[in-house]
């Protein structure tokens, strides 16, 4: 297993001591537990290679939902 060494303040360590003691087994096992959740929560995967606009596509899809006459056809009949 790899391992490195990493430099934290004394008040992260204070805290990481009692998450460690509150939550985990070792401080080993929330190292690893807690370096693979945030890895997994910043890893980020691009799904669309062409994004859009999450706020336009939804006023396009909501400009024909709620229209019922847009161009009121019925009044402008002779």
């Amino acid at each position: 297993m790899p391992t490195f060494e990493l430099n934290l303040s004394d008040d992260v360590y204070a805290e990481f001591q009692q998450l460690a003691e509150q939550e985990f087994v070792s401080e080993e096992q929330a190292a690893e537990d807690l370096i693979a959740s945030g890895i997994e929560a910043y890893n980020v995967s691009v799904v669309d290679d062409e994004p859009r606009d999450e706020m336009l596509d939804g006023a396009e899809n909501n400009m024909f939902d709620t229209a019922e006459d847009p161009g009121s056809l019925e009044d402008d009949r002779l």
